[in-house]
């Protein structure tokens, strides 16, 4: 049921204006930009004005920001491999509002999970989880809803355990993650989730204990640069109660608070979501669910995902030498010239 913080939360983020949809399939809109390009925003006029309403994000002040987050790196965390253009770093600054500091644990946090979790982080590429994608587990739905926001539906019952290890669903998820963060409207309108536990077994719940719970979460709520904004929970069984308790210890009090548990009752998960923008299976008007279109989507940015994650000597090796005080004049091409100057003043106010 919808408890009243949740409510509250959607009224006061929420609020739809007219236009902030997109008219066209959201698989369409993901374009891959070359990261050798100065970086051009790519926002409507909507989304910049709420950009800066709800993230603190200043258009006249958005590179000397991410100047600012640079000089932290520099200082604060050199030996960091990290890409450190302004696109990159923009993705940090806008999930924690423009918070410098929390923007860095962010990225730390970002990287070390990628460090310290070789299972997931591994092979990090579409291809590698093909089979995932081939079984349904999960998809993005090609519209979004009235507030912009891109609905990732999962399905946990569509996996067999017998066929691989539960790692190779929380990769398909980080992936999947690691593809929508790339678009500027996410960074701004952030996700909503669509969890459908139907079919979902008790030794499939089993494999989900304290510490794979605490790693996925972490994750989620701290290691990655993107804004969850509701986790609709459908067809959940009794043994859901036992999963939420494992993962429940992990969640900060406003996560908890975006969880949605709506059980059966379609005419629930409608007030959240609306039908025009589901599937028949969830009561909807859109067609039969559809993972084909995600999944090819997804595998067309292989050779992305292979240049940033799957190099033994990645090209994010040397990019902070390139940025520091004193190097070469061509590594600050990305920020305007009349930002430079501001770089110590910047970082020694914090």
């Amino acid at each position: 049921m919808e408890t009243e913080s949740h409510k509250s939360l959607i009224a006061e983020e929420n609020a739809p204006c007219d236009g902030d949809a997109p008219s066209m399939p959201i698989d369409i809109q993901f374009q891959a930009s070359p990261k050798t390009q100065p970086y051009v925003c790519t926002l409507s006029p909507h989304l910049i004005a709420k950009a800066q309403e709800e993230l603190q994000e200043k258009p006249e002040w958005r590179l000397r920001d991410v100047q600012a987050l640079r000089d932290m790196i520099l200082k604060e965390a050199p030996n960091l491999k990290t890409r450190m253009d302004d696109a990159f770093l923009l993705r940090f600054l806008r999930a924690r509002k423009f918070d410098y500091d929390r923007a860095l644990k962010l990225l730390m946090n970002y990287h070390a999970s990628q460090r310290t979790w070789p299972e997931v982080f591994t092979n990090l590429k579409p291809s590698a989880i093909k089979h995932v994608l081939d079984s349904g587990f999960l998809t993005v739905l090609p519209y979004p809803d009235p507030y912009g926001r891109c609905i990732l539906v999962i399905r946990p019952g569509k996996w067999r355990i017998g066929d691989y290890p539960i790692t190779e669903n929380i990769r398909a998820i980080y992936i999947t993650l690691e593809k929508l963060v790339r678009a500027e409207e996410n960074q701004v309108n952030g996700i909503v989730i669509l969890a459908d536990y139907s079919g979902v077994t008790l030794a499939q719940a089993a494999q989900l204990g304290p510490f794979m719970a605490k790693k996925v979460i972490g994750i989620l709520q701290d290691g990655f640069p993107m804004r969850i904004k509701t986790v609709n929970v459908i067809n959940e069984p009794i043994i859901f109660k036992g999963i939420f308790a494992i993962i429940k210890p992990f969640l900060k009090e406003k996560m908890t608070e975006r969880f949605v548990l709506h059980g059966s009752d379609l005419s629930s998960l409608h007030k959240d979501i609306p039908p025009n923008t589901l599937p028949q299976e969830y009561g909807g008007t859109m067609g039969k669910l559809n993972t084909t279109d995600w999944a090819e989507s997804l595998l067309a940015f292989e050779d992305e995902f292979v240049a940033e994650f799957c190099q033994t000597h990645s090209p994010m090796e040397n990019s902070l030498a390139q940025y520091a005080v004193g190097a070469n004049d061509q590594s600050g091409q990305q920020c305007d010239d009349s930002f430079r100057g501001v770089r110590s003043p910047l970082y020694y106010c914090y």
